[in-house]
């Protein structure tokens, strides 16, 4: 993600100010970053969820530091204090390559180009002061075109020196794209908010520590007519560091906030769509809507739970302080970027040649009419992968799936049904016309492959059973879709990349035809006769590919569907037609 992550503080002496900030680099190093080859003492090499962690550490020598003070877009030194700087003189900061994208990411004071340190500056200044949500803590949202859009989480640190025993700081994350940033927001919240729960942890323990020593409340009161600075005794700026007692503090922020980065642009990613999009990406649409939905739905909930005052079981006050810690818990779930396992079938060609020809064209045909498929595996895995495969055969409407249960479930409520091979279906269900039952079996040790061949052949330790109440001919002619399926798997000319796409224009093609069949049937009205030539104008008149089409039908996205009835119902739709 192009965007800048920073930390700012409220100095009370020099007013808003730049603590540390990450920027994204996918240039070359900038001076004073540092450089790999010129480090000494350089720590090993961290990798994390594909970033690979490391602080370049370079010893300055005077000439450098007066060179790199002199060049630096930032404050001088005199008008810093501690409570205003992070890295101490001549530290170049910290840099984390990520492997995959060749982008660097690195954590300094300030941004080393005049134009980023002004426009960090002004965001900073702006969280600070004007831009605050009521309580002055908690996260908003302001920006323009031209200095670029902010994401601010304002909060307060526990300081017993400091005025009202407390310093304000907050967390911003810059960027030039409104509508990105707009739709990170959930993301970005959560995970700000975990690193801010992780900070004022660490300040609240040593506030509670200096005020169990020496209480601060008794001995301002003893001295209530001395001047509030003198009384400070020069304590009144504390380095971050100070206050949450970790020294390894900016390295563990800069991890937190590289890897925010990171995450926050893998999560979302742009699509160039030419033209219309298809139904498929409607109905995703809408699923994905509808999960945001529930979410939301869920956690409202859970809130007025909350609010009620539940009792709380013996040590669980600290578990939601350690829930989200800024160098653990975003580092966690970048660990868990794991790759996904490999499926046990890897295509509709694969598993054509395990099944046998006769029995793929048998389980083809009944999920293409929308009948209900069920597996019988003790293995799940193999189930799911079965699924997977099966399933891009339909539009994504059509798709119901129950991936492993313990007991029968109804048509209605799946078309892909997995069981575990102790569940009994019911007699009806096995002698019905509209299901498919593939039992998988373990095969006999006289079948199974010589040793070493077995993971060459993972499937071969398995014996499949397809059986339906209504077995498919072998001389019916089937859907043309089936038709033109097979020919694709069967050209052996063709990658399994190449029939992907071939599958993905036959089902565009008949989903064109159900969106006709639909609007003609169920928009417009016309009688039997008129629905039987536009059959046939199709190429679907026969008994199968009627079939298909209404079980196709039910896959169509709500919002076609709503816009249809909405342009019927216009004005200009019941004007007679010339």
């Amino acid at each position: 993600m192009n965007a800048i992550v920073a930390l700012c503080h409220f100095c009370e002496l020099h007013g808003p100010r730049t603590l540390f900030c990450t920027e994204v680099l996918h240039a070359p190093l900038p001076q004073g970053a540092g450089s790999g080859d010129g480090a000494r003492g350089e720590p090993a090499d961290e990798e994390e969820g594909g970033i690979q962690m490391s602080s370049r550490i370079r010893a300055h020598s005077p000439a450098e530091g007066a060179s790199a003070e002199s060049s630096s877009p930032g404050p001088k030194k005199s008008d810093m204090c501690e409570g205003c700087r992070s890295l101490a003189a001549g530290h170049p900061g910290y840099i984390s390559h990520d492997k995959e994208t060749s982008i660097k990411y690195v954590s300094h004071q300030h941004p080393n180009h005049p134009q980023l340190f002004s426009i960090v500056r002004q965001a900073c200044v702006r969280s600070l002061s004007c831009e605050v949500c009521p309580g002055r803590e908690g996260p908003i949202f302001f920006g323009d075109e031209q200095h670029g859009f902010v994401f601010s989480h304002t909060f307060f640190i526990k300081d017993s020196l400091a005025r009202g025993f407390q310093r304000w700081y907050s967390i911003i994350a810059i960027m030039m794209d409104r509508i990105y940033l707009i739709n990170s927001w959930p993301f970005l919240l959560g995970k700000v908010r975990g690193i801010i729960d992780e900070l004022q942890g660490k300040a609240l323990k040593v506030f509670e520590a200096e005020q169990f020593g020496c209480p601060q409340r008794a001995q301002r009161m003893n001295t209530a007519f001395t001047p509030f600075l003198h009384q400070r005794n020069g304590n009144a700026a504390r380095s971050l560091t100070s206050l949450t007692n970790d020294d390894s503090l900016w390295a563990c922020l800069h991890t937190s906030f590289a890897w925010l980065l990171k995450a926050c642009g893998s999560r979302l990613t742009e699509k160039l769509l030419e033209g219309a999009p298809t139904e498929d990406t409607l109905v995703q649409m809408e699923q994905l809507a509808e999960l945001e939905e529930e979410s939301e739905s869920w956690d409202n909930s859970e809130a007025e739970e909350e609010e009620k005052g539940p009792a709380l079981p013996e040590g669980a006050e600290g578990r939601e302080l350690t829930k989200c810690p800024a160098e653990s818990s975003l580092l966690s779930d970048c660990g868990a970027w794991q790759p996904r396992k490999l499926s046990v079938f890897k295509s509709l060609r694969h598993m054509r040649q395990v099944l046998g020809a006769p029995s793929f064209r048998t389980l083809a045909w009944h999920v293409l009419m929308g009948n209900q498929v069920i597996w019988k595996s003790r293995d799940s895995d193999l189930v799911h992968s079965a699924f997977e495969v099966l399933r891009t055969m339909l539009p994504v409407g059509c798709v119901r799936v129950i991936p492993y249960s313990s007991q029968y479930e109804e048509a209605y409520r799946c078309n892909f049904l997995g069981l575990s091979p102790n569940v009994q279906i019911p007699p009806h269900v096995l002698a019905s016309e509209f299901a498919v039952v593939v039992e998988v079996h373990t095969a006999t040790r006289s079948s199974l492959p010589a040793v070493g061949c077995e993971g060459e052949q993972p499937l071969s330790k398995y014996e499949f059973v397809v059986t339906s109440g209504s077995p498919v001919a072998a001389d019916r002619v089937g859907p043309t879709i089936l038709n033109k399926m097979e020919a694709a798997l069967t050209n052996q000319n063709l990658s399994v990349d190449v029939v992907d796409q071939c599958l993905v224009c036959l089902k565009e093609e008949w989903m064109n035809k159900v969106k006709v069949l639909f609007k003609f049937t169920k928009v417009d009205s016309r009688p039997k006769e008129d629905t039987q030539k536009l059959l046939s104008i199709l190429g679907a008149s026969e008994e199968d590919n009627v079939k298909l089409l209404k079980f196709w039908m039910t896959g169509l996205s709500k919002t076609y569907k709503s816009h249809l009835m909405s342009t019927v119902r216009s004005p200009t739709a019941l004007e007679p037609r010339n």
